[in-house]
């Protein structure tokens, strides 16, 4: 049977008419016109979505005390975390760009990096390497125009310069597919993890950031692609929690976003904003982002 797509579009006075007759309090109309003409009824429908009662449960659709206030407000403390996270993974991403660059300068030279025998798969080397290609091509960027017309042999720029064009989730492939384990730690060391932990961490870090970066939900958001959890140092495996077999939730990414930063800047006042900014949680209450009831008592967090 083909099921057809059968909602209506509603103007913005009879979305806060269909809110209010499913049980949503809406005390300033005006300004709930403006949230919905700017941010919209389909994306806010993210941040209702924990108020609501079971599908197919009798009686309003919303649980009570549910109001459009605490809606928007909710939307507004993820846009602040989304802001945060952005701003760390930025300074972890450029670390790892330039603890990579300078490892297989040091390695294989100027243009080691396009050696394949360093590659674990050749199909996968060629597949990223042919995407760079393109990138290095077509980039406007005032560095790479110079190499082209400066230099014609070899082709493609020197680790440095092509690395500062690499995108987190380029970088995080390039990283994982090196096949000498001692290289991938040589990389690592200056975030203070070893391989093993990095190679998930940066796949799993690159996905939260293009969540960041596109506007997505955030604060309980599930994350399929998991990290793997370190058993060490004592202060870092003290801080996080196991997985307990789901989606990944955001609690170990925040601290280990904070504990990498706290070696590539350590004299941020990250951790310090973010805790300003829980203490301001809509609900009063971290545990859909996987945050256990001790958290502020934790090695990393005290």
């Amino acid at each position: 049977m083909t099921r057809f797509f059968a909602k209506p579009s509603l103007t913005i006075d009879q979305q806060i008419a269909h809110l209010k007759m499913q049980g949503m309090t809406v005390a300033d109309a005006a300004l709930a016109r403006r949230w919905l003409q700017h941010v919209s009824y389909y994306r806010l429908s993210a941040y209702w979505l924990p108020f609501e009662h079971p599908k197919g449960q009798a009686g309003p659709r919303f649980q009570t005390g549910t109001s459009f206030k605490l809606v928007t407000e909710l939307h507004e403390f993820d846009r602040q975390l989304r802001l945060l996270v952005l701003d760390a993974i930025e300074r972890i991403e450029v670390g790892v760009r330039g603890a990579w660059a300078y490892e297989l300068a040091h390695q294989g030279g100027t243009h080691g990096y396009l050696n394949a025998a360093l590659y674990s798969d050749r199909v996968k080397f060629h597949d990223n390497l042919a995407r760079l290609v393109r990138e290095v091509g077509t980039s406007p960027e005032t560095y790479m125009a110079h190499y082209r017309e400066n230099y014609d042999d070899p082709a493609m720029p020197p680790v440095w310069m092509v690395a500062e064009l690499m995108s987190f989730g380029q970088i995080s492939r390039w990283y994982s597919l090196l096949s000498d384990r001692a290289l991938r730690n040589n990389i690592a060391a200056p975030l203070g993890l070893p391989e093993v932990i990095m190679v998930p961490l940066l796949k799993h870090l690159s996905i939260i950031r293009n969540s960041c970066a596109h506007h997505a939900r955030l604060w309980n958001r599930g994350f399929l692609l998991r990290m793997r959890v370190p058993h060490k140092p004592a202060k870092l495996a003290a801080s996080l929690v196991p997985h307990n077999g789901g989606p990944a939730l955001l609690y170990n990414a925040l601290t280990l976003i904070h504990y990498m930063l706290d070696r590539v800047s350590p004299a941020s006042l990250w951790k310090a904003r973010l805790t300003t900014l829980l203490d301001i949680h809509p609900l009063n209450d971290l545990s859909a982002m996987g945050f256990p009831a001790d958290w502020r008592t934790r090695p990393l967090w005290q």
